[in-house]
Order: structure tokens, then C-alpha cells, then sequence
């Protein structure tokens, strides 16, 4: 047997039909649903007469569109388009049959944050979601992409997906990272050496001995953002600590059945021979607290450098650049850590977990936000909120003058009530600075945990290096 990529061993095992073409039908082991791209799949399902092939395989949660503050349960906090396309999911969950996590359920959150939480989202699984996040369950060895309205639809009646095989892409992170790295830092510093468009037609295997070092939050944090450095979908290879991660979990495996499973998992690994079409090796030790400075994931800087020029680009990238540092309302060769921010965002499928909060409460406890900034942190989920309150974070956050609110999507994208103004600047944890993301021409600035905390004691985007902490 020749040898085979972590990819090319999850893929072949899904193959259900492979045409002369190349194209295949893909089995799909977990489909994750919300309620912005699901409601015209359903529709479609009763237009047909269809139902949902797998319903035990199926998983709902409200999460883009919900408000995150407290008094959420007043209909009058959403939109009437929010408020119609949640009760969509409510009333399409019910009466499909889907495992369903309401607003009203502790359990509720970001629905990539809710899947692993859950056991549902388990290694050598395929998983897909219509949402381009979902490259976040990849670091459990699972090949995890989003997709469209129609493919959900697809999904739904069939648990099967049209797909072509995309090439193998090995990112290697060597040796260790440096006090004050995080796996934030690791997954916008690749975007920043591939572009948004280098890992376009590949999966991306993320290995080396800084990856292996990650915790599992960790590994979600760098395969999270494998869809803005283009790529298909981002994988780690499991192991003891992926196992450890799942067992037990509500609806992992148990007994026998864990057992079986656990012996296939542990042959999810690429072969030492087998077939990578790019490779990248960033050294660990090289990779720096970084910051977005313009309106793309790839516009990616240590936190110590300056503002670029557009005349150091070429091509196309000059008018992207210029246009970038006019948004931004920046100037060429300013010092990052000269940008003052408004508002400070914690939170998101990348970065609002457990380990992301406890990051934030080490750089907060017994610091105050700067008067007149507005800072909010939103868990991933009703259980991490739990877990945050119970360990005593919520007190610090609080203390230290953030919003501690409900979970959901929140300020990472302006679906819901938690918008930037125009003009307004954020230090987020969230994953795309696109113009606009957060809000009608809001600013966005993306970073790790504990920079964003720093910058909301500061006031400035800052080094968590040299932050007297």
C-alpha cells in the first residue's frame, strides 16, 4: 500500500462513489446546522417531501444571529430578519428531529465551540457546517470545511456531499514558541507567510513540535483560521491529548465502542513517505505576538513593527494597500503600538474557549480598562461561561470593567446587536478583519487573548512582551 496523508486516509475512507472525472460523493459523518444558511435547505426539504437523512447525525444551534446580553430573551434585542430565522431553526429542528441546542439551553453557543464540547465532533470524522469556520473541528484529525445553502440542502437529504479531492499541504511549525506566543499568533503568522490565497486548492496538515506542544483549544485556534489563508480545510493529527480531549465526552463513544473507535484513531497520521504538493517550515522560536494592521488576515505584522508603505508592494497589493491604510485611518510607518482602540473584543469560534478567557483574566486581575473604552468578553458557549464563573474569571473581568455577557457569535461578525460604530476600532480575538466585518465601516485589529487584554488596560494596541503585567 502506498504511503497516505492524514487527508488522503480520511478522504479514501469516505469515498462512496468516485466518477471518471474525479468528482465523489462523499459520506458525511456530522453535519452541524445554525440559522443563517440552514432555512432555505429545510424549505427545500418540505418542497420535495423529503427528510433529513440522519437526524442523529445532525446537530442545530442558534448562534450568529442571538443577542449576547442578558435581557437576549426579549425578542425586541434582534432584528426582525434575526428573530425570524432563529425561530426558523427552532421550529425546523423540532420538526426534523435534530439534536437541538436553544437559546434557552446552558448548553447553547458558537456552534464550533458546542460540537467538540458535545463528543460530537471526533477524529477521522467527516464534518461540515454551512459556515467557513468549521475548519475548527480539523484539529481533532477530522476534514472539516464549510458549505453552501444548497450543499446543506444536499446534506440533509442525503448525508452525502459532491466534492473533488483537493492537494495535500504540509505547514510544519518547528521547535518552541517564545513567551507571549500563542496558537493565535502561529495561524495568522502562516497567513501572513502564505497570503489568503496560498492554501486556495489544498488541506492543510498543521505538525512540528510547536503544534504538538498546543493544547486542544490551541489546535482549534490554528485550523479555525485555515479558511483565511485559503485553504479547504486544516488538520492535526490526533493523539493522546485528542483522546484524552474526547473521552467522555456526552456523545463520544464508551465502552467497546470507545475502544474500536480509539484503535482506528490511532492510525490517523501521514505515512513518513507520503506525498505533500507544497510544504512550509516556520520556526517556532521566529514567531512573534503579531497584529492585523489593514482590512485582510494576511495585512499581519509583529506587534513591534510599523505600519508598511504601499510603495513596498508590488502589483496589485499597492492598491490594496493604500485603500487598506485609508480605511484603517493609519499612516505609513506609524508604530503599531502607537494605535489607539475603542473597544476591545474577547470571544468568537477562534478564540472563546475556556483557555482563551483564563489567558485574558492572568493580563486583567487587579487592572482596570482605560476610561472611556468599551470591552466586552463572550464565551463560546453556556458551559465555558459556567466554568469561567465557577474558576472566578467572571468576577475578574467584571472588576476590571468588561461586559461579561451570554454566548454566541457576538461583535464577530455584524449579524446581531453587538456592532462597532463607523469608524470605530476594535482589538479583537475574533478571525476576519475584512471592511466592515464588525460593523459599517468599523475597524478591526486581530490578535490573541491576552493582547487584547492588554490593550484594553492601555488603550493602544500593545506587547504583551513588555506589558507590565
Amino acid at each position: 500500500m502506498s504511503p497516505k496523508t492524514l487527508y488522503d486516509k480520511i478522504w479514501d475512507a469516505h469515498v462512496a462513489h468516485e466518477a471518471d472525472d474525479g468528482t465523489c460523493l462523499l459520506y458525511i459523518d456530522r453535519h452541524l446546522v445554525h440559522e443563517v444558511t440552514s432555512p432555505q435547505a429545510f424549505e427545500g426539504l418540505r418542497m420535495t417531501g423529503r427528510k433529513v437523512r440522519a437526524p442523529e447525525k445532525t446537530i442545530a444551534v442558534p448562534d450568529h444571529n442571538v443577542p449576547t446580553t442578558l435581557d437576549r430573551a426579549n425578542a425586541k434585542t434582534m432584528t426582525e430578519d434575526s428573530r425570524i430565522q432563529v425561530e426558523a431553526l427552532d421550529t425546523n429542528a423540532k420538526e426534523f428531529g435534530l439534536h437541538y441546542y436553544p437559546v434557552s439551553d446552558v448548553r447553547q453557543g458558537i456552534v464550533h465551540i458546542v460540537g467538540p464540547e458535545q463528543g460530537w465532533t471526533l477524529p477521522g470524522m467527516t464534518v461540515v457546517c454551512g459556515d467557513s469556520h468549521t475548519a475548527t473541528h480539523g484539529a481533532f484529525g477530522s476534514l472539516a470545511h464549510g458549505i453552501g445553502t444548497s450543499e446543506v440542502e444536499h446534506v440533509l437529504a442525503t448525508q452525502t456531499l459532491i466534492q473533488k479531492k483537493s492537494k495535500n499541504m504540509k505547514v510544519e511549525i518547528t521547535g518552541k514558541l517564545a513567551p507571549g506566543v500563542t496558537a493565535k499568533d502561529i495561524t495568522m503568522s502562516v497567513i501572513g507567510v502564505t497570503g489568503t490565497a496560498g492554501g486556495t486548492g489544498y488541506v492543510i496538515e498543521y505538525c512540528g513540535e510547536a503544534i504538538r506542544d498546543l493544547s486542544m483549544e490551541g489546535r482549534m485556534t490554528v485550523c479555525n483560521m485555515a479558511i483565511e489563508g485559503g485553504a479547504r480545510a486544516g488538520l492535526i493529527a490526533p493523539d493522546e491529548k485528542t483522546f484524552e480531549y474526547c473521552m467522555g465526552r456526552p456523545h463520544a463513544p464508551k465502552g467497546a465502542q470507545w475502544e474500536a473507535a480509539l484503535a482506528w484513531w490511532k492510525t490517523l497520521f501521514s505515512d513518513d513517505d507520503a506525498h505533500w504538493d507544497h510544504v512550509i517550515t516556520i520556526k517556532g522560536e521566529d514567531i512573534a505576538p503579531v497584529v492585523t494592521w489593514g482590512t485582510s488576515p494576511e495585512d499581519v505584522l509583529p506587534i513591534d513593527a510599523k505600519v508598511p508603505a504601499a510603495s513596498d508592494y508590488k502589483g496589485g497589493k499597492v492598491d490594496a494597500v493604500t485603500r487598506s491604510i485609508e480605511y484603517m485611518g493609519l499612516t505609513e510607518g506609524m508604530a503599531l503600538t502607537d494605535i489607539e482602540i475603542d473597544t476591545v473584543f474577547i470571544g468568537s469560534c477562534t478564540n472563546g474557549r475556556i483557555e482563551d478567557l483564563r489567558a485574558a483574566a492572568a493580563i486583567l486581575k487587579g487592572k482596570k480598562v482605560k476610561d472611556g473604552l468599551r470591552a466586552m468578553i463572550v464565551p463560546g458557549s453556556g458551559l465555558v461561561r459556567a466554568q469561567a464563573e465557577e474558576e472566578g474569571l467572571a468576577d475578574i473581568f467584571k472588576e476590571a470593567g468588561f461586559e461579561w455577557r451570554l454566548a454566541g457569535c457576538s461583535m464577530c461578525l455584524a449579524m446581531n446587536p453587538d456592532q462597532l460604530a463607523p469608524g470605530e476600532r476594535c482589538a479583537s480575538t475574533s478571525n476576519r478583519n475584512f471592511e466592515g466585518r464588525q460593523g459599517f465601516k468599523g475597524r478591526t485589529h486581530l490578535m490573541s487573548p491576552a493582547m487584547a487584554a492588554a490593550a484594553a488596560i492601555t488603550g493602544r494596541l500593545t506587547d504583551i512582551r513588555t506589558f507590565d503585567a
